[in-house]
């Protein structure tokens, strides 16, 4: 394999890290991005004239990777929204109430009490502006969706970004702040007036789905059974249930609920099939080219460009034109070639993880899939069809599984037993839910498909649930650093090219890579043992306590927090991203004595001992203290409050504690407190 050899292999490599270097704070200005790139082509035009005289030096590959970080670094800048003068983020301030103008642009998952759309500002207070943002309605006592492509106004409050307020939370500011949205506004039905509605491609597209949705609806079709298929076919989650959506991550098919190459090659497939009585002219094949990149980009479109669907839609392209000019596409080049043609039109997208996963899994099947199938040639066709199954799922899997544990910390140990069992079937349902949907496009759709359908993904969702309930095949709370995921990919692709040559070299970097990642993970763990830390979390209506020692946690908190430690989301992110187990539940206490630090919570009871004299004071649940007196008496260092308390009490202590010039620490604002 010369895959690293390939010159679009180094181009694209360099490209990307332009754009990490960007997102990382390495944001020259735009004459700097300017004159640099001037001097990278400068330089490929001087070494490519001079070819023999500076092949020592290697100048014209230098050159290259020096211009390709370039156009990394202004794609990065062109397509940052901030860098506008009329961005919002230069026009408002946080918390404060507008008149917004503004065009919708997706739906949303809905929460308990908003309906949520991304839209585009055009206006503030009659003010020109830019951006990207979330709109919050509160849900109306009639069911309403607002079209997409909806241009209307809208009073309410801008609330800007914040970090997460306990440690070790998915960080839901950086995954907005990649996408563009740095705010969200928060309105409800009655100040919102709708003025027109935009025709864009987009939006007649996105309309046309819900159109398609609604049919399919009509026709009684089961709810849940009608979110798993708009979620194969259509690529919209937002109305699959909790519930299935765990059953499948926990299975390990997840993956099979967002439209990618599966569900686009087979569209690529069933097009050809229908222009297969078209006669193979050289004009009929120009014509049956353009029908299919026609066909697979409305589709793209009309499944919602997710990164997975461009990705997707993008390869097939390549494909449909190899086919159409009789050549062996090099399916590498197709992959690189894609990446950065979908990056310079959308480089947020390389910090979605959807499109991480996605590449890395088309990635590794093309490379490890075809070695593995060497290993046994079965003679019966069906368990040979299994055996492609399970080989396929295999190399997805193992290119996918750092990330996956990276990101959310868990695997699937029987993901080859469900991928057995569901892709068979899912081959069925694609089939027929594409009929349904074209059926959908046009009214409502007749029983005899609504019922078998209904029937085949009930059934796969049955499967799905009794794969998840194994639970002791579904590793939860894995601890991954970034470190290990480096190290973790550097092993497996050691291993892998010593599978397809097991040189000497190849050997000793493959155990090299074994030693550098027994190190990583030693030296995380005597981390986790000379650790010790208290910290105060920020969670609403309650309050919660950790001492970790070593890596010995003890958790303080009510009966509340006590019956449903296990499944405190909050705790475990901490205990995960540590290394970190627990050992004690006790019940909150008036008194702690922390690294020679005295710490005195008072509660609601408001009990503050004149004699006790703290230096850390922790406020909950709103105690009625005359908290200027206990200052001038005790003298503490630092006033903690957390989110169990008024928001009117926080105020006096905040004006209190600043005449008293004592830190005040509002975990509201200023997230958790660490000793």
């Amino acid at each position: 394999m010369k895959i690293l050899q390939f010159p679009l292999n180094r181009i694209c490599a360099f490209f990307v890290l332009g754009l990490l270097l960007y997102q990382k704070g390495f944001q020259p200005n735009a004459l700097a991005i300017a004159t640099t790139l001037l001097i990278g082509l400068g330089l490929l035009v001087f070494f490519h004239g001079f070819p023999k005289r500076f092949r020592a030096i290697n100048g014209f590959g230098w050159a290259v990777c020096l211009t390709a970080i370039t156009i990394g670094l202004s794609t990065a800048a062109l397509h940052q929204d901030t860098n506008n003068a009329k961005h919002y983020l230069k026009q408002t301030e946080d918390q404060a109430a507008y008149i917004f103008k503004l065009n919708i642009k997706e739906k949303l998952k809905n929460t308990t009490k908003n309906e949520r759309y991304i839209a585009v500002l055009e206006q503030i207070n009659n003010r020109k502006s830019k951006g990207k943002i979330i709109l919050n309605l509160k849900h109306p006592i009639e069911n309403k969706v607002l079209p997409i492509g909806s241009h209307l106004i809208v009073s309410g409050h801008l609330y800007k970004n914040k970090q997460p307020f306990n440690p070790n939370q998915f960080d839901y500011c950086k995954y907005l702040e990649n996408q563009q949205i740095y705010a969200q506004i928060y309105g409800s039905w009655s100040t919102l007036k709708i003025l027109e509605n935009n025709r864009s491609l987009w939006s007649k597209f996105s309309n046309f789905r819900t159109a398609i949705i609604d049919n399919l609806r009509r026709s009684d079709f089961n709810s849940k059974e009608l979110a798993v298929m708009t979620a194969l076919l259509l690529g919209q989650q937002q109305d699959i249930d909790p519930e299935t959506l765990k059953d499948y991550q926990l299975a390990g098919a997840v993956h099979i609920l967002s439209v990618s190459g599966l569900h686009v090659g087979f569209i690529m497939i069933f097009i050809g099939f229908i222009l297969k009585p078209i006669p193979n002219t050289r004009s009929n094949g120009y014509l049956k080219l353009l029908l299919i990149i026609l066909a697979l980009w409305s589709y793209g479109i009309l499944a919602g460009l997710s990164p997975s669907v461009v990705r997707s839609v993008t390869m097939f392209s390549f494909v449909a034109i190899g086919q159409h000019w009789r050549r062996n596409v090099n399916i590498y080049h197709s992959l690189l070639v894609s990446i950065m043609l979908i990056l310079l039109w959308k480089p947020s997208f390389l910090f979605d993880v959807g499109f991480q996963l996605s590449y890395l899994a088309l990635f590794f099947i093309l490379w490890l899939q075809p070695l593995l199938t060497d290993f046994w040639h079965p003679k019966n066709k069906i368990i040979g069809y299994f055996w492609d199954i399970l080989t396929v799922s295999f190399a997805a899997q193992l290119g996918t599984l750092p990330l996956s544990i990276y990101y959310f910390h868990q695997f699937p140990g029987l993901f080859f037993i469900t991928n057995i069992i569901v892709l068979p079937v899912l081959s069925i349902v694609m089939v027929v839910g594409l009929l349904a949907v074209i059926v959908a496009c046009f009214g409502a759709v007749p029983q005899f498909i609504i019922i078998p359908l209904e029937m085949m993904i009930n059934w796969q969702n049955k499967c799905i649930e009794w794969v998840a309930n194994m639970d002791a095949f579904v590793f939860k709370n894995i601890g991954f650093t970034t470190e290990m995921l480096w190290i973790a990919y550097i092993l497996i692709s050691c291993f892998v090219l010593w599978l397809y040559k097991p040189t000497y070299l190849r050997t000793v970097a493959a155990m090299i890579s074994v030693i550098i990642l027994q190190v990583v993970v030693i030296h995380n763990k005597f981390k986790t043992e000379n650790a010790q830390e208290l910290i105060v979390y920020h969670l609403k209506k309650t309050s919660m306590i950790s001492e970790r020692k070593n890596n010995n946690v003890t958790v303080y908190g009510n009966d509340s927090i006590q019956n449903n430690i296990a499944n405190n989301p909050t705790l475990q992110s901490y205990l995960t991203a540590n290394f970190a187990k627990l050992t004690q539940r006790q019940n909150l206490k008036n008194l702690y004595y922390f690294k020679s630090k005295k710490i005195l919570l008072i509660d609601s009871n408001a009990i503050a001992p004149p004699k006790i004299h703290p230096d850390i004071v922790v406020m909950i649940n709103s105690p009625k203290l005359n908290l200027e007196r206990y200052l001038s008496t005790c003298k503490p260092k630092q006033i903690v409050a957390d989110g169990s308390n008024y928001k009117s009490y926080i105020r006096l202590w905040r004006t209190t504690c600043h005449k008293a010039k004592i830190p005040f620490h509002y975990t509201n604002e200023k997230g958790f407190y660490k000793i």
